[in-house]
């Protein structure tokens, strides 16, 4: 089984999604990104130390090679991967990169409407525009400073 699996594996059986995956360049560093799209406030330190620790010893027990593991959030501004994180997130402001430009642009922003047969709806200022999501580099979430705090006011 190859590390991402086991990761994936070990992340999904304590109830949590596996967001992203990254090592530093020699290795020794490996960062883990979780969230729980049902947990009310998202992932809090409690999760993260909880995940952590049966990481370690999952590692251990695989042979995985490395010197520090960190794992957190994806933070307010995730990046989207799976067709699954694209239908979540309608509604939601975006920026896009593609791997091959469109009309000569390979960056976008915009309003996420969703994902069908394959294809990413993006609302711009000029209109909505439609791309294959194998043609998608990364996308990230645009942090909503304002809607987060208007929400956490007592009325």
């Amino acid at each position: 089984m190859d590390m991402h699996e086991v990761l994936e594996k070990t992340v999904t059986g304590l109830g949590y999604e596996l967001v992203d995956v990254e090592r530093s360049p020699r290795g020794r560093v490996l960062r883990v990104f979780i969230d729980k799209s049902e947990k009310p406030g998202g992932i809090d330190a409690e999760d993260c130390a909880q995940v952590s620790n049966q990481l370690s010893r999952v590692l251990l027990v695989e042979n995985v090679d490395y010197d520090c593991l960190e794992v957190s959030s994806p933070g307010l501004d995730r990046l989207l991967r799976k067709e699954s994180d694209f239908e979540r997130f309608a509604g939601s402001e975006i920026t896009l990169k593609l791997r091959l430009a469109v009309n000569g642009r390979r960056n976008f922003s915009g309003v996420l409407h969703g994902v069908c047969e394959g294809k990413l709806r993006l609302q711009i200022d000029s209109g909505e525009l439609e791309f294959d999501l194998a043609n998608v580099d990364k996308a990230r979430l645009v942090p909503d400073f304002g809607r987060a705090k208007s929400s956490d006011r007592l009325v």
